[in-house]
Parts: structure tokens; C-alpha cells; sequence
């Protein structure tokens, strides 16, 4: 069968040798915020598509998959999360999917770039899904990093949705040692960190397995897993670091209880079953990750190709 003609092609680099094609059949919104490149797009294959300085974030089709999987794991492994504070997540995904745990009292979003917030308003209502307007929505437009750094406020779980570190753009030093030694002094006794890691395919698993090792020097408690992410063409690294709480002690049950009774509203991919197979990283990505000697420190970046 012959594909169909369209005229318009995004063609996202993983690396210079290496990259996946989405036929585009139309443009939303095409801008240069103060701080990156924003695209909003409708593909043939996965319908609407928030894509960031040539990167794919999100699509209609499957963003389900990427926010449940970011957000539950870490929120299901602490007992009783209340306060929590999300880095970037523009979109508003993430933040819907935290506000679903009834536990919740407040959630802090904050995004260096209030454009992309807008716009996401705007053009993505699918995503947040009101979240914006939720009463314990507190959503602020500035430098994530620096609102850690002089806030007094305690978070149970910090989630950082964050683009991937891009020279010259927003996010590279939310990777770093000394930001991660941040999250931690801003982390409850129980606290937890989750955050995506770059791709868990090889022979691209630089970032996944420095990310990895960074936060290995920091807490006790490190688990990386991986999902597939149908629009990303990749598996995808995730990473929870805690200072107590280890989501792979969870047993299918206990997620499944959790599930029933902390969530509002039925999730699309996670469950007990699932929780299982994002934690059973194959052996090859295990090796990777754990042979890597490099952490990223703030006069050590460490960037993706762009």
C-alpha cells in the first residue's frame, strides 16, 4: 500500500544518523518564545503534537502513556503525598494526572516559559483538562531552579517534565548534581523525585544512564524503568529517587489498591501488571546504566544532540 502525500514533514533527530518522520496536515501554532521553539502541529499518524525546540513532547494519541507513567510510580510508592511540586510540564498534562490523587492538597507547577503555558491552554484543552483552574493549582511562569532554591515549602513529590537538555535552551541545568542536591533539601523525610530521562534505546543511553549515575550520588533510593512511547519511535527512560520510598518493593496488589482508592477516574495504561513491566529494564540498558561513570554537574553539562 502507498502511503498518502502530504507536503509537510517533521523529522525529529535522535542523533546525525538517526531520526523519525511525521507527515504534518496542519500547523496550529508555529513561535519563538523568549526561551525556545514551540510547534503545535497535527500529524496523520498521531493527531495533535506539542513539539519543543524540534522535539516531540507530546501527542493526542498516546500522551497518556508518557504523564501516567511519569507521574504514578512516584506518587503511588509515598504514603500520603500532599504537596506537590511539578517542574515544567507546560501542557498540563502532568498536572492533571497529579491532581487525580486524593490525597493532594496543593501542586505548584512551575514553567520558566509562560508563552508555552498559554498556548497550551489555548490549543490543548485535551491535555490539562481544566487542571489550570484546579483550587489547588498554583501555576507560576519563572526559573524552576531559583523558586527551589529560596523557597521554605516542603514537597512529598517533586515530578520534573522537562524537555531534554538542549544547548542554549531552558532545561539543562535541572539535570545537574547541584539541582538535584536542591530537589532534595526541598523533599519531605519520605520525599520522592520522578522525572523522563532521555530514550532507553541503544546506542543512545548517554543521558538515561548520566542522569542515572548524578542521582545515585544523591539518594539512597534510585529506580529507573522505561515505557515505550509509540510517537517518540523509542523506549523511554524514567527515573524515581527518593529518600525512603522504592517503588519496586510494590507488589501488583498494592498498586492496584492504590489505584481503587487514591485516584479519582480510571487510568489508560498503568496498573499493577504494567508497574511490573516498566521496572524490569532489560539487561543490556542495566549494564549501561550502571557502568557509567559520568555525573553531570553544572560545570559539566551534559547535552543531547540538537
Amino acid at each position: 500500500m502507498s502511503a498518502p502525500r502530504t507536503s509537510k514533514w517533521y523529522i525529529e533527530y535522535s542523533s546525525p544518523f538517526l531520526g523519525h518522520m511525521h507527515g504534518i496536515t496542519e500547523i496550529l501554532s508555529s513561535v519563538r518564545t523568549k526561551f525556545q521553539k514551540m510547534d503545535i502541529v497535527r500529524s496523520g499518524a498521531f493527531g495533535t503534537c506539542l513539539i519543543l525546540d524540534d522535539k516531540m513532547q507530546s501527542t493526542s494519541s498516546d500522551e497518556f502513556i508518557y504523564h501516567e507513567t511519569l507521574v504514578h510510580p512516584a506518587m503511588l510508592s509515598h504514603p500520603n503525598p500532599e504537596n506537590v511540586f511539578i517542574i515544567g510540564g507546560g501542557e498540563g498534562a502532568t498536572l492533571r494526572e497529579v491532581l487525580r490523587h486524593k490525597t493532594v492538597k496543593k501542586a505548584v507547577m512551575v514553567d520558566i516559559d509562560g508563552q508555552v503555558i498559554e498556548l497550551c491552554k489555548k490549543h490543548l484543552p485535551a491535555w490539562h483538562q481544566g487542571a489550570f483552574d484546579d483550587p489547588r493549582s498554583r501555576i507560576i511562569a519563572t526559573d524552576a531552579r531559583k523558586y527551589l532554591e529560596e523557597t521554605d515549602d516542603v514537597f512529598d513529590v517533586i515530578i520534573t517534565d522537562l524537555s531534554e537538555p538542549v544547548e542554549e535552551g531552558p532545561a539543562y541545568l535541572l539535570y545537574t548534581r547541584e539541582f538535584y542536591q536542591t530537589a532534595m533539601a526541598r523533599l519531605s523525610p519520605g520525599g520522592t523525585l520522578s522525572l523522563q530521562a532521555g530514550t532507553a534505546a541503544i546506542p543512545y543511553l548517554l543521558n538515561f544512564s548520566a542522569v542515572y549515575q548524578t542521582l545515585k550520588s544523591i539518594f539512597p533510593v534510585v529506580a529507573p524503568y522505561q515505557a515505550f512511547i509509540p510517537s517518540f519511535g523509542l523506549p523511554w527512560g524514567f527515573i524515581v529517587a527518593s529518600k525512603r520510598n522504592d517503588p519496586r518493593s510494590l507488589r501488583e496488589e498494592e498498586i492496584n489498591a492504590g489505584i481503587e482508592t487514591r485516584i479519582n477516574g480510571s487510568l489508560s495504561f498503568y496498573d499493577g501488571i504494567a508497574h511490573k513491566g516498566l521496572f524490569g529494564i532489560p539487561k543490556h540498558v542495566r549494564r549501561e546504566l550502571e557502568s557509567s561513570s559520568i555525573v553531570i554537574e553544572d560545570n559539566q553539562p551534559l547535552f543531547t544532540y540538537h
